[in-house]
């Protein structure tokens, strides 16, 4: 399965759309969404192209491929305009002898925090791959916000292989390749 993971697009309509074109071409299985979805937040500042009207529209086009986490700037209204669940916390997906636990990361459960677990999160807007005793976070950064000097990013999952893109210009500049217990 080829999985499109992404968080943090904030009502960026600009973004958004590279985002997409991206997803549609890579003929991905899923679009995973890791929260924070139309609102830019109080702490940000408002991303290139702000047009959460917009982002609705598209995402909305996409709903049967969307499997997505709330995130801290997501509210109940936001699903009221949304054809895909938005509210769940977390959700757990599987590879090979491997738990995929998805979640924001304003709030990481200790218990995904184990097992050999994969915590994908977002919320920092900062690229990340870090390999703990117990368990590997990942991050893949925001679509129209990021930061520390990081680019506009997304990561990919194919075939045990975890890739982060710069969505401006498609380059991969980081992977990480499961390891998977026989």
């Amino acid at each position: 399965m080829k999985l499109f993971i992404a968080s943090d697009i904030h009502g960026s309509e600009h973004y958004c759309r590279k985002m997409l074109d991206k997803f549609e071409k890579g003929q991905y299985d899923k679009l995973i969404l890791l929260g924070d979805i139309l609102y830019h937040g109080p702490r940000n500042d408002l991303p290139g192209l702000y047009n959460p009207k917009g982002v609705i529209e598209m995402l909305n086009n996409l709903s049967d491929k969307i499997l997505c986490v709330r995130g801290n700037c997501d509210t109940e209204v936001d699903q009221m305009v949304l054809n895909f669940p938005i509210m769940a916390e977390y959700a757990c997906i599987f590879a090979g002898d491997k738990n995929i636990f998805l979640t924001h990361g304003h709030s990481i459960p200790n218990t995904a925090k184990q097992n050999g677990n994969i915590i994908i999160s977002g919320h920092t807007h900062v690229p990340k791959c870090e390999e703990n005793t117990d368990f590997v976070h990942l991050n893949p950064g925001s679509v129209s916000i990021p930061k520390e000097s990081s680019p506009h990013s997304i990561l990919t999952f194919e075939n045990g292989v975890f890739e982060w893109h710069d969505i401006e210009n498609g380059e991969i500049y980081k992977r990480y390749e499961i390891t998977y217990e026989n």
